[in-house]
Formats: structure tokens, C-alpha cells, sequence
């Protein structure tokens, strides 16, 4: 068989789960070879905690506990993340399977973008919180695609699984959301009732937030709670946070990127014609149709973030962006659509953006890779200064004064000025945290949040005990202050 009959020929289900098994174990091998404990990753692992049902995710906590069997969580990285990448295979082919009855390799491309979301890589670069937010992933996925043979399944058995995907990670709603406008498309194109479809997928949502809020949300903290209270001029702050989000996404296109994502848009745009051509010209309301199909596409876009819109303290950070991978669906699904009518080989051309993601994959990898370096040189330098110095080691405690900055991690200087979305994905401008220095048996040194006893001793002439390139450490009385330095400014790099 010829190479090109090949990749147009009908695959089986377990051709398709191997190639979404190698397709997502690429995508997070980077992430697994750095091996980077990432933000909250360094307190978990110190206390070994379960901190989840605060934060209305019951299940993450369930989780770890069934994974490890003990009632907390040690780090087991990266069995974890290994577990979430075969079931998110898994679910993949589900919905590849739903979206085609008679996939291709073609069609395999269709659902791939939902984890070859680029702003995913930092919801998995948490090596714990990361394979959770997969798994809830999964779980709409197979809301989304679950078929029962009565009313009260098909509504029962996904309200279930939306509950436990917004018990492990509540962003996961967008993606159910978006899901849902992407099965309002496929409803439209096949001619089937659109009204009966959005009726079940409604039902579905208000069951699964009824469940949710008996089983996971009596365990949030009242503080959490109060994180998400809506602002007092909701709209104004939509709008602010909508400018805020666009500003972060463009981030993502610049050079080759742009260039990749302008022809997906075009193919998908050809894919949506050819629909409406088809379809508007057998139905009687194709006008109440058309509106439905032009609030798609804005729908999707504002679900990129989601609920996290309307909340008093917006987080614009890529890891609620998980709704981007369900636009990127839309888009697949209708260049696939528009391509195939031209020819049959031609939606293979759909894995150029998607080469294009995993090249951003490896490249933030490489980026994780010199945080580390960088991370444990400094650590180091830290470590042996207090070793060296008795009166530091016998010190009370030594508070620790973080010091933020982009400009430390010259390395990457030039893979952040050829990809400007790597230093937002990374999301780390600093280098050190206080919950390091147990992994080298510095156990009296805290973290201090408001930085009063930094400026008081760093402002104030205190002489430094020890001054490096890195920081400056003071001693008064029983109690050490560890003052960050600013780094310096790197204009540019010529060798």
C-alpha cells in the first residue's frame, strides 16, 4: 500500500488511540524532561498536602489520595501526568469517533488541538495541579460524547461527569460550553433539531452545577469564595478584562505563527461557506439559522476565558485559557470540512498548525530546562552562604523578600524575543522561593509577602553579612533578611 493511500485509507479504534498516544506523550515529554517543580508544585511537595477541597476541587484531593494510597499527596511525579495523558488519548478518540464515524488521519487532526492548546502547556507545566486539570478535561470530553439509551441517562451520566470535570479544575466549564456551540455547528450542518440538542445540553449543565455544588462545594473555603464575587459594574469589567485577555492571546502570534493561524482562519472560513450554502438552502428558518451561526464564533472567543470574566480579581493567566483549544476545534472542523471538498488528501494540510504548536512545546520546554539551571545555581549559592555562617544557621528565622523580574533568565532572551508568548506561558519572574531551601536542609528560612523588613534593612544602612550577584543577606539580632537584587537590564546580546 502506497504511503498516500495510507494516510486517506478509514483507521481503526485502536489505530487511532496508538496515534493519540504518541501524539500527546510529544506534546508533554518536554515537560517531563524538565522536570520543573512549577510555582504552587514547591509548597505541595514540602507538606505533602491536599489543599484542593478549599478551592472547590473535592476531586483533585480524591485523586491523589487513590494515586498514592495515603490521605494526602507526595510528589509521584510524573506518574500522574502519564495517567492523564493515556485517558486524555483515550477520550480523544472518543470524540474523534463522534465527530467521524469513519475516521481518517485527517480526522484524528480535528480534535488533537483541544491538548495541542499552546496555552495549556502552563495548566501542565503544574506537576500537580496539572494532570487534574487534564483529567477535566476528559471528563467533558465524555460528557460531551456520552449516548444513552434513555432521556434519563443522557442527562444523568454527563451531568455527572460535567461535576466531577468542575470538581477537578472549574475552568472546565468553558471547555463544556464551548464543546456545546461546537455541537450546535455540527447539529446545523446535519440538518438534526437543533432546539432538542440545546435543550439536553442545558439540562445537562444545570444538573451537573446542582451536583457539583452538593458534593464539592460545601468544601471551599469562604475566602476562595469571595475571590469569586462578581465586580460591581460587571460590564465595565468585562471589557477591561476582554482587552486584557486579547493583549495576552496575540501574544501568540507573531512571525511563522501568524502567518500558520491566517490560513487556518481562511480554510475554515471556506469550510463555514460551504455549510451555509448546503444547509440554508433546505430550511425554511435559515435566517433564525444564520444569526445562530454567526454567534458561534463570538461565543467561542468568549469563552477562551470564560466565567473568569465578570470576577472581582480576574486571573489573566494562560492557564485559564483553556477555552482557546475548543475555538481551535471549530476552526479544524470547518477547514476540514471546506478541504475535503476539494480533495480527499487535502485536511492533512491541518497539521502545520499543529506542527507548528508542538515546536512551541519544545521550545518552552528548553526555557522550564534553563529556569532550572538558573533556579538551583542560585539555590545553591544561598544554601552554602548560611551553611558558612554559624550565625545565620542558628538564627531564628530568616525572612525571605522576593524579588520580581523577566530580566534574570538571560538564556532565553532570544527565544523570548523570537516567541514573545513564552515569558507569559512561563509566568515565573522570579527565581527563588523560600519553600526551596528545605530540599538543601535550610529549614529557618520563611517567606515574607509584604517585603516591610526588605525595605527596613535594605533602606536603612544596615550593613549585609553577605552580598552577592543574586542577593544580599542581613543579620539583626536573631532574625536574617534575605533581600533579592534587581538584575540588570540586558539591552542585547551580540557574540
Amino acid at each position: 500500500m502506497k504511503i498516500s493511500d495510507f494516510l486517506v485509507r478509514e483507521l481503526g479504534r485502536r489505530q487511532v488511540v496508538l496515534f493519540f498516544l504518541l501524539a500527546t506523550s510529544l506534546y508533554v515529554l518536554p515537560l517531563i524532561l524538565a522536570d520543573f517543580p512549577y510555582i504552587d508544585d514547591n509548597w505541595r511537595a514540602l507538606a505533602a498536602g491536599d489543599a484542593w477541597a478549599g478551592q472547590g476541587r473535592l476531586f483533585a484531593d480524591w485523586f491523589y489520595q487513590a494515586l498514592t494510597f495515603t490521605g494526602a499527596a507526595p510528589d509521584i511525579f510524573p506518574l500522574p501526568l502519564i495517567i492523564a495523558t493515556v485517558a486524555m488519548s483515550l477520550a480523544l478518540t472518543r470524540l474523534t469517533f463522534h465527530y467521524f464515524p469513519e475516521p481518517t488521519l485527517a480526522s484524528c487532526l480535528v480534535a488533537l488541538p483541544l491538548w495541542y492548546n499552546p496555552f495549556l502547556l502552563q495548566n501542565l507545566s503544574y506537576q500537580y495541579d496539572g494532570p487534574s486539570m487534564a483529567l477535566s478535561l476528559v471528563a467533558v470530553i465524555y460528557a460531551i460524547t456520552f449516548h444513552g439509551s434513555s432521556k434519563v441517562q443522557r442527562w444523568l451520566v454527563p451531568a455527572t461527569l460535567l461535576a466531577l470535570a468542575i470538581g477537578l479544575y472549574q475552568i472546565s466549564l468553558n471547555v463544556f460550553l464551548g464543546l456545546c456551540a461546537v455541537e450546535l455547528v455540527r447539529a446545523i450542518a446535519r440538518q438534526t433539531d437543533v432546539l432538542e440538542m440545546l435543550g439536553c445540553k442545558l439540562a445537562q449543565l444545570v444538573l451537573g452545577i446542582l451536583i457539583y455544588a452538593i458534593t464539592a462545594y460545601p468544601f471551599m473555603e469562604s475566602g476562595r469564595g469571595e475571590l469569586l464575587q462578581w465586580s460591581a459594574d460587571p460590564l465595565l469589567q468585562m471589557g477591561i478584562n476582554i482587552g486584557r485577555v486579547s493583549d495576552k492571546v496575540a501574544l501568540l502570534f507573531h512571525s511563522g505563527y501568524a502567518w500558520v493561524f491566517a490560513g487556518l482562519v481562511l480554510c475554515a472560513l471556506f469550510g463555514a461557506v460551504r455549510i451555509s450554502t448546503q444547509v440554508f438552502q433546505h430550511r425554511k428558518q435559515a435566517l433564525a439559522f444564520k444569526l445562530i451561526s454567526l454567534l458561534t464564533l463570538p461565543v467561542l472567543m468568549l469563552l477562551i476565558p470564560g466565567i473568569t470574566l465578570i470576577f472581582r480579581d480576574f486571573n489573566e493567566g494562560a492557564r485559564t485559557l483553556m477555552g482557546f483549544g475548543v475555538l481551535l476545534v471549530l476552526l479544524f472542523y470547518l477547514a476540514h470540512l471546506g478541504l475535503a471538498s476539494q480533495h480527499r488528501r487535502l485536511p492533512l494540510l491541518l497539521i502545520v498548525p499543529l506542527l507548528a504548536t508542538l515546536s512551541l512545546s519544545f521550545a518552552y520546554g528548553r526555557v522550564l530546562t534553563m529556569q532550572k539551571t538558573f533556579a538551583n545555581h542560585a539555590l545553591y549559592s544561598l544554601s552554602h552562604d548560611i551553611a558558612a555562617h554559624r550565625e545565620l544557621r542558628e538564627a531564628k528565622r530568616i525572612y525571605m523578600s522576593v524579588s520580581y523580574s523577566e530580566h534574570w533568565l538571560i538564556g532565553a532572551a532570544g527565544s523570548f524575543k523570537r516567541l514573545p508568548v513564552l515569558p507569559y506561558l512561563l509566568n515565573v519572574d522570579y527565581y527563588l522561593l523560600a519553600e526551596n531551601l528545605p530540599s538543601v536542609g535550610i529549614i529557618n528560612v520563611v517567606a515574607e509577602r509584604e517585603r516591610r523588613n526588605a525595605t527596613r534593612v535594605g533602606y536603612l544602612g544596615y550593613p549585609a553579612l553577605v552580598e552577592s550577584q543574586y542577593y544580599r543577606i542581613y543579620l539583626i539580632g536573631d532574625y536574617g533578611f534575605i533581600v533579592m537584587n534587581e538584575p540588570p537590564r540586558i539591552r542585547s546580546l551580540r557574540w
